[in-house]
């Protein structure tokens, strides 16, 4: 029977959930099952011999969260996850927060026990919608099966509106064996009088805001991950050029704006560049669009873009002001507030003037000259920043997702991603994170080259996933960067803890990758030095199927620059050698180290005394 044919029909809870999975475009489903699920799950072996719907067996709930994640990022789309009551719910928890955290939009439905049964400590019973309750942007128990269909529309209305977030389902094993009269509720056709997401911004403060920006000398536009989830890349690009206005992104932004274009200073922060942290200082307009001023953005929040009056664009009023006070508060969709804004500094005859700011981008010009990002090469180690250039070179229009760690923000300096080809775990920093998700990624995406950069540490958390990949022919490739720690970490203990590496050392116990990998159905490759590395990667992108390749690399490499916790983004550690000589007329001395600094620094490079 069509979609379209059905009106009224006796059918189960079950069926009911399915079916309106299916009228809201779900294709593929990442679940494991279990006994209050099970109803469910037999209306899903139904559909899936009707076809149109596919449901991805993983090996532990948590990737079936992270799956679904990585499916929700690369396509814009609500990703859907199952399990079953107690412990399969749980399990599904770090999933819920990472998502959660992110703002990514997926809907989960758990099973649980009998509504009788509820509260009686049933086997398998935990409250998981008191459990996710901080974690999640919404949440049901589904207590009556007429209320299914309603209920799914609302939670996928819900999940893609406004800030995007995960929404719960939990579904008693009897209200999903119910038999009822069904009347489907096709997408969009929800009432929620309580929940109205602000999407244009007040005219008037963005008046204010293009008056701002007009007046700015040193102003800088602060791209979060707010502007992919409302795929304003197009707006982005056209406010930056329009007004010359260089452009940082965070963690989550990596893509919103191309990283080859001459206005990108690439990511700020904790590990970003150098020229980034030094323009957010000494900017005095900050345009912070789609983000939340993270403390691993902000270091040191007090003495965080001191000279800049800020403007904060943000679809979430919760958010704004909430680490920062803004001069200017916009609360709407940001493609929706750009696009205003873009259109009246058209009406008002803004053109595009190549030296607007042009000593301000000299300066930053400057910044990137005498303190690039750095590829070691030693003479007998392979570094990490080598492997990722070379991905980047061999793979650049990859979709890549990451793990949590050094690596993670070594492959956030040196690759150049798109729209939506960089997934990564930002907020929570969950390790185990980055083949699950590219299992999703790669199941949304099947045409496209998915390539996961794991640690040797993070990919134990989840590697039973191999079995998930090996059985669908999921084509991710995986690239282990293992130096045999929990490397940031061991960077850390090295850093403030006088070197005492409690607990950090990964390589006792550590497994064969290659044999693990194949142990699995899946191929593995490994990789011990520089003149390997070439060949290897070429061969693993040739593959037709999942690979897992173990990259052994310098044990001790540091990822760098880093504002140290506590210190200003200024105040960076680890900054290279000056590549440029200045005049000496042009050099002051830090009182506190000596070093000799350009006379537009305001802090010293070296030691962080301001000068």
């Amino acid at each position: 029977m069509q979609l379209q044919d059905v009106a009224v029909k006796r059918v189960t809870g079950a069926y009911a959930l399915i079916d309106s999975l299916k009228r809201h475009g779900v294709k593929h489903i990442f679940g494991y099952p279990g006994g209050a699920i099970l109803p469910i799950y037999d209306e899903l072996y139904k559909a899936e011999a009707e076809g149109g719907i596919q449901h991805i067996l993983v090996r532990h709930e948590q990737g079936a969260a992270h799956a679904a994640d990585g499916y929700a990022r690369a396509t814009g789309q609500v990703g859907v996850c199952f399990a079953t009551s107690g412990p399969g719910a749980t399990n599904l928890v770090t999933g819920i927060a990472t998502a959660h955290m992110d703002s990514i939009p997926m809907v989960v439905v758990t099973g649980q026990v009998p509504s009788h049964a509820i509260g009686s400590d049933a086997f398998q019973e935990t409250d998981i919608f008191g459990i996710s309750l901080p974690i999640v942007k919404h949440s049901y128990v589904v207590r009556d099966p007429r209320e299914m269909a309603r209920i799914v529309a609302e939670a996928f209305y819900i999940a893609s509106t406004g800030r995007p977030g995960p929404v719960l389902i939990d579904v008693p094993k009897d209200v999903g064996q119910a038999i009822f009269d069904y009347e489907p509720v096709e997408p969009g056709n929800v009432k929620l009088p309580g929940y109205r997401p602000t999407v244009k911004g007040n005219p008037r403060q963005i008046a204010q805001a293009l008056k701002l920006i007009r007046q700015a000398k040193q102003p800088l536009l602060y791209v979060g991950g707010g502007a992919i989830a409302s795929n304003a890349h197009a707006e982005v690009k056209e406010l930056a050029e329009r007004f010359n206005l260089p452009v940082t992104t965070t963690l989550m932004g990596l893509g919103a704006f191309d990283e080859h274009h001459p206005l990108s200073v690439g990511m700020l922060g904790m590990h970003g560049t150098a020229y980034a942290n030094f323009a957010v200082t000494e900017c005095d307009l900050l345009i912070a669009v789609g983000a939340r001023f993270d403390d691993r953005v902000t270091g040191k929040l007090d003495e965080f873009a001191t000279r800049a009056k800020v403007i904060h664009i943000d679809i979430d009023p919760a958010e704004v002001g909430k680490n920062r006070a803004p001069d200017v508060p916009i609360v709407g969709d940001v493609r929706q507030v750009l696009t205003d804004l873009l259109h009246r500094s058209q009406e008002e005859g803004d053109g595009r003037d190549p030296e607007r700011n042009r000593a301000w981008l000299n300066r930053i010009a400057r910044w990137q000259e005498d303190y690039p990002l750095e590829v070691p090469r030693y003479p007998d180690s392979l570094s990490p920043q080598e492997v990722i250039v070379e991905l980047s070179i061999q793979a650049p229009n990859a979709i890549y997702t990451t793990d949590v760690g050094q690596h993670q923000m070594w492959a956030a300096q040196f690759l150049k991603n798109g729209p939506r080809r960089w997934i990564s775990s930002a907020g929570l920093g969950t390790m185990g994170y980055g083949m699950p998700a590219a299992m999703g990624a790669k199941v949304a995406m099947p045409d496209e080259e998915v390539i996961c950069i794991s640690g040797d540490a993070s990919f134990q958390m989840n590697l039973q996933e191999l079995g998930t990949l090996a059985e669908y022919h999921i084509a991710a490739k995986t690239v282990i960067i293992n130096n045999g720690w929990q490397g940031m970490v061991r960077q850390w203990q090295e850093a403030f803890y006088e070197e005492r590496y409690s607990a950090s050392n990964m390589q006792k116990g550590m497994p064969d990758f290659v044999k693990l990998a194949e142990a699995f159905g899946v191929k593995g490759m490994i990789v011990r030095s520089r003149d390997e590395l070439k060949g290897a990667i070429a061969e693993m992108l040739k593959h037709d199927g999942p690979v897992l390749m173990d990259v052994r690399v310098k044990r001790d490499e540091n990822c760098y620059p880093m504002v140290p916790p506590g210190k200003s983004n200024a105040q960076m550690v680890g900054l290279p050698e000056r590549k440029i000589l200045e005049r000496a007329a042009e050099l002051i001395t830090c009182s506190s180290c000596g070093a000799k600094n350009v006379s537009s620094n305001k802090f010293c490079p070296e030691c962080g005394t301001k000068l």
